[in-house]
This record gives structure tokens, C-alpha cells and sequence, in this order.
């Protein structure tokens, strides 16, 4: 039986009043089904909300099977007609067909089903999301108006969002609500299967109804003042340049009309998050929740933080609108010239990070050969020594520019810039922070590579670069069997932040769920492996890998005594996180944990094998044995694996697979 109700408030059972006699209720299906209440839904079959509704008594490993076809021809009188199975199998068999032609390279079963449900579950995330704020902050006109003091609350500066779309959600169940710097990860993936609907989710955030009119992108519904980290343009570039791979489409209509709207995002960026306009830039919490030892976010009175990250995220943002423009440029002259602009600011946000602040005190820690924070308070520069996914951020702001690509663009702007920065500020272009070649000095690959941080050093000194990478690749510190960990497992033993001898914050390695209430608690950034960040890191370590050859190496893992190509660690890092949902030797996945994990080490999605091919996709993953943690539908950015994957594939097909390191 099809129950059907309207989708509207029970006035009744809210207290807003009484009911006009008549009407069915959303809670109706409820009330018809627990409290076996017949006149709660419409006897008619009528409605705007509806739920199929079947009891079965089944005996002792008996089996019903239900087939249902949804249709938009209520006149059909057999609309399951004697070829559904037939129809049924069809589609199994075109969606397989589809899924190969995606992914034809040669990977296992168990990984091409991984694959295959990271897709399904970011298919299923999509979902109608409806919020239009200054209705939210009125009240529902037919219900009692809201306390006064919601219109001074959250949001209420976004009155001009007006949400009514479908969206990608971090996860349907538990977070059904959009997130900026969740969505653009989402997009990596969806361009995989669906390119246009990737590009759509970019392009809407950009749009006027979510976009503040001073150029700032709502971060998530709890917040849209909040900062995330920006990497639309980011994403915007990969899906453009995944689409262009796999389907031969060069949508330059959609670059162009994202990097204008990006423009304005950046432009907010450079006057709200550079408080003493020198490029270190704040910005809060930047998506990493209970990271630091104290909230970022809601600092006191005269207190403010220099953040390595914040600063980082920017100059990847440079760099990824340099790459934009000059993508542009390559047709239309304009864009060669604002390139100069990205190139320029990058320039000085590399010196900035590698000076000694406006506090006094560098962003570089000298002794632990790091990227740090840096809190004012007091009167007092206080530096944050901790080691963080915060000090390996600055990894991420790496790219190269070909000497081929300057010979495409119509106007030569850029180049006669680019030359003199060369010639005439050596204090930027030679600067231990940023790496900026001419093309003879590179072997035809690149006439410039960008970098926050230097491969290079002066001669006796070892490079920030390799500096980074060997704490980033100790098994000590950030190196877990199944990826990056947040945290540098060194602060076992807690790090304390102490001001005027009293203790500030602190943080100690956790690689489950948080024993802090920071950010409501449900989340952890102090240990546990989050793939959106081990993604970036992994795609840095390519681009690195690009410029520096194979003839730049380290040691990998550090202790081994194996010297590995940034290539060849990009490549194992990848088989680390894809390998938490694939079956170990014993038929276990890591993603299920063992004895002293929530699901145990004999629960049924682990052993039973009815079962034990589902893939649930969690929010993170413990940071030493790879079980899964939080939200457990999250195949949002987790969904990430599925591009990993194809790499993966892709790697194994050119004999350049992890099982050979």
C-alpha cells in the first residue's frame, strides 16, 4: 500500500493552534504505522508526501523480494508488465558497461567494487536543500512567530540567500546540509561520472542568491559567516581539466564565468582575513575544527593569531587563479594580464610567510624545521609550536608554468611581468620560500615553478622541503599505514600553550573520536586521517615530483634507508588510504577495525558474508589502524577514493603501481 500525506506541520500536535479538519499531516505516516492510526493519511491517495508501505510475516531464511518502478503515468495498469526482470538485469548490465568505461584499467575486484560504491553513495548524497533565510529568520507564517532574538543570531547577515536547489551533502544522514570546502571535493569526483552536474554545484555557489554581496561564499548552514578553506578554484580547475581528459570537452564558458566570481572571493579573502595588510592572513578555524590547543575562532579581546595555514591556503588560491588565467590567456589577451596579478600577490605572500611576522616572530620554527601559528596576547608574540596538518598546508601551494604555454597566449604581458620580477626584485624571486626559474635552468619542462615551500637551500642546509617531509613521512609523527594522520603522533605526550603562567590550550595526539567538546565534539582533527587533506597532499607531492624529476629523492619511510621519488610516495600514499576499505589477507578491511573499535571485531559487516562487500564510507579514519570514525554515510569528501582509485588503476596500467615500491 502507498500511504500519502501533505508535506505540512501538525499545527495540533506543535501547539500552534488547532487543525482545519481534513488535512493529512507529514507526521502521518508515522502515526498510521506506529500508532495504527487509519485516519492519518489521505484515503484517497492524494498528496505531496507518500512512503510504500508492506508487512510480511517471513519464516526461517525465507526471502521477499519487492519490484518497484516509479513512473509519472498514474494510468498505467500493469507498470510492471511481464518484462521487468528482463528490463531490471539491462539496466545492472548498462551500469556495469558505464562504470568499466570509466574505469578500464586493470584493478581488482574488490577495489572496482569500492569504486563503484563510492559513486553510488556520492549519487545517493544529492538531495533538495531548501533554506531561505530571511524566511527562517521571520518564522513560518503559519506558526507562531520565532523569538525576537533569532533575527539577531546566526545568519543574519545572509538575508539574501535563497536556497532552493539540489546539492551534494557532506552526508545525507548526518549532515544533510551543504559545506563550501566539502562540496569542491565532491566536484573532483562527480567529474568522473557527471561533469555538468560537478560544474553546477561550483557555479552555484558563486551565484548571486548564495554568494554575500561582498564577495565572501557561505561556508555551511550552521555558519555561512564562517571561514572555509578556498578551494573552489581549486576544484574548478580540476574538474575543468578532468572533463577535458576524459571526454576531449575544454569548457573554457564555464572557467571563465567561475574565475570572475572567484575574483570577488579572493578580493574578500585580501581585505577581511589580512588584518595588518602584510599577507599572513587568518581566518579562524579554516575547516579544521578542534586542530590547535585553542579555538581559533572565537579568540578574546585583543587577541589574534597568525596562521600558517590561512596564509597557505592563499597562496594556493594564487596560484590556482594564475593557472586559470592563464588557461584563459591562451584566447583571449585580457586574462594574460590579470595573470600578472596573481603572480605578483603570490610573490608577496611567499615573502611575508618567509619574514619574521608583524609580531616579531617567523612562521617558520627554526628548531623543529616547521610551519607554525603565531598568537598575540598581552602584548606577547607567542608562537604555537605545534606539529599539525596546519604546518604541512603550506605544501599545497606548488605549481609550474610551461615555457610551452607562454608561446600560446595571445598578448605577452605575462611574460614581460614574469621577467621583471626576475630581473628586478631578486628578494622575491630568489627567496628561500619560493622557487622561480628562467626556462634554461629547468631542461625545457617548466619556465617557472611556484612554491611556497623551497626544494632548494643554500649549499650545506637542508631544504624546507625535505625539512617538512621528513617529519610529514615518519611513522613517529604523521606517516600511519593508511595515510597522513592530522596530528603528529610526537604529541602523545601534550603540548601546552602557556601564557603569563597559565596553561592557554593544549593538544595531545588522538587518533579516534575527540576527547574535546571544541566544535560540538563529533569531530577530530588531532590525530585521526581525513582524505580531503591527504588528496592535496598526495597531488602536491605530483607536482613537486614534476619539476624536481627523479632525481630529487628522500628517504621513505624515514628509518627505512630507501630513498623514493616524491612520485613513487605520492603513488604509496594513495594505495595507503584506498587499501582502509579493501580486504587484508585475513578477508578483514581496516575501514570495520577490530575489538576495540564501535563496530568490533566480529560484527557482521566484517565477517558475515552476506554483508561484508558493503563499503561504508566514514567521515575519518583512526590514525593508527584506519577504522572508520564519525558520520558513516559521509561519502562526500571521503568519496574521494573513487578518483584515487582510478589513479591507482591508471599508475598500474604505465607499470608505475605502488605494489612495485
Amino acid at each position: 500500500r502507498l500511504l500519502y500525506t501533505e508535506n505540512e506541520s501538525n499545527r495540533g500536535v506543535l501547539g500552534w493552534g488547532e487543525n482545519a479538519p481534513g488535512q493529512f499531516f507529514k507526521d502521518g505516516i508515522n502515526r498510521y504505522i506506529i500508532h495504527q492510526d487509519n485516519t492519518a493519511v489521505n484515503p484517497n491517495a492524494e498528496g505531496t508526501k507518500v512512503a510504500p508501505y508492506y508487512v510480511f510475516t517471513l519464516g526461517t531464511n525465507e526471502t521477499k523480494v519487492i519490484q518497484l518502478r516509479l513512473s509519472n503515468n498514474g494510468g498505467l495498469t500493469n507498470p510492471l508488465g511481464p518484462d521487468f526482470d528482463t528490463i531490471f538485469q539491462t539496466r545492472k548490465a548498462e551500469a556495469e558497461a558505464f562504470y568499466q568505461a570509466i574505469n578500464p584499467f586493470p584493478i581488482s575486484d574488490d577495489m572496482r567494487n569500492v569504486q563503484k560504491q563510492a559513486f553510488a553513495g556520492m549519487l545517493w548524497s544529492k538531495q533538495f536543500y531548501y533554506y531561505v533565510v530571511q524566511d527562517w529568520l521571520n518564522g513560518d507564517p503559519v506558526g507562531p512567530p520565532p523569538p525576537e532574538q533569532r533575527k539577531q543570531g546566526r545568519n543574519k547577515n545572509w538575508t539574501h540567500v535563497f536556497n532552493e536547489d539540489i546539492l551534494s551533502m557532506p552526508d545525507k544522514w548526518e549532515y544533510p546540509w551543504f559545506a563550501a570546502w566539502d562540496l569542491a571535493f565532491h566536484t573532483v569526483t562527480f567529474a568522473l561520472i557527471d561533469p555538468s552536474f560537478a560544474k553546477h554545484q561550483l557555479r552555484l555557489l558563486t551565484r548571486e542568491w548564495y554568494l554575500h554581496p561582498n564577495g565572501q561564499m557561505p561556508a555551511y548552514e550552521w555558519a555561512f559567516g564562517d571561514v572555509n578553506p578556498p578551494v573552489h578554484a581549486w576544484a574548478a580547475l580540476r574538474v575543468y581539466r578532468i572533463e577535458k581528459k576524459m571526454f576531449g570537452t575544454s569548457d573554457r564558458d564555464f572557467l571563465e564565468e567561475i574565475f570572475q566570481k572567484l575574483s570577488l572571493y579572493f578580493t574578500w579573502w585580501t581585505n577581511r582575513k589580512d588584518p595588518q595588510g602584510d599577507d599572513i592572513f587568518g581566518g579562524g578555524f579554516l575547516g579544521l575544527d578542534n586542530i590547535g590547543p585553542i579555538d581559533r575562532s572565537h579568540l578574546g579581546s585583543g587577541e589574534s593569531i597568525e596562521q600558517s595555514d590561512g596564509t597557505a591556503w592563499m597562496a594556493m588560491y594564487c596560484l590556482n587563479m594564475l593557472e586559470i588565467a592563464l588557461e584563459l590567456a591562451k584566447t583571449e589577451s585580457i586574462y594574460d594580464r590579470i595573470a600578472s596579478k596573481f603572480f605578483q600577490h603570490f610573490l608577496l605572500i611567499a615573502d611575508a610567510m618567509n619574514k619574521v611576522g608583524s609580531s616579531g616572530v617567523d612562521l617558520w620554527d627554526p628548531d623543529q624545521k616547521f610551519y607554525r601559528d603565531i598568537l598575540n596576547v598581552n602584548g606577547q608574540s607567542i608562537p604555537i609550536n605545534v606539529r599539525s596538518m596546519v604546518g604541512l598546508i603550506p605544501l599545497f601551494a606548488v605549481t609550474s608554468i610551461s615555457g610551452e604555454s607562454f608561446e600560446q597566449y595571445q598578448s605577452y604581458d605575462f611574460k614581460k611581468r614574469f621577467d621583471w620580477f626576475i630581473k628586478n626584485r631578486p628578494d622575491l624571486t630568489e627567496h628561500e620560500n619560493v622557487a622561480v626559474f628562467p626556462d634554461e635552468q629547468t631542461s625545457g619542462k617548466a619556465a617557472a615553478f611556484l612554491a611556497l615551500v623551497s626544494p632548494s637551500a643554500p649549499e650545506g642546509t637542508q631544504s624546507r622541503l625535505k625539512c617538512i617531509l621528513e617529519r610529514m613521512l615518519d611513522s613517529n609523527e604523521f606517516l600511519s599505514p593508511y595515510g597522513i594522520r592530522a596530528l603528529s603522533k610526537a604529541h602523545e605526550d601534550p603540548y601546552i600553550v602557556w601564557v603569563d603562567g597559565k596553561n592557554y590550550g593544549q593538544v595531545n595526539y588522538e587518533p579516534a573520536e575527540s576527547t574535546t567538546d571544541l566544535f560540538g565534539g563529533n569531530s577530530n582533527w588531532r590525530g585521526p586521517i581525513w582524505f580531503p587533506v591527504n588528496f592535496l597532499i598526495i597531488e602536491s607531492l605530483q607536482k613537486f615530483n614534476f619539476f624536481l624529476g627523479d632525481d630529487f629523492t628522500v628517504e621513505y619511510p624515514v628509518g627505512s634507508q630507501e630513498q623514493k621519488t616524491l612520485w613513487d610516495v605520492s603513488a604509496d600514499l594513495s594505495y595507503r588510504l584506498i587499501k582502509i576499505f579493501l580486504k587484508d589477507d585475513n578477508g578483514r578491511r581496516p575501514i570495520y577495525g577490530g575489538d576495540t573499535t564501535l563496530f568490533g571485531a566480529n560484527n557482521r559487516l566484517q565477517t558475515d558474508p552476506n554483508w561484508n562487500d558493503y563499503i561504508l564510507f566514514f567521515e575519518y579514519y583512526h590514525g593508527d589502524n584506519g577504522a572508520g570514525i564519525g558520520a558513516s554515510h559521509q561519502t562526500g569528501w571521503t568519496g574521494v577514493v573513487a578518483k584515487l582509485i582510478q589513479q591507482y588503476g591508471e599508475y598500474q596500467a604505465q607499470s608505475k603501481s605502488p605494489e612495485t615500491l
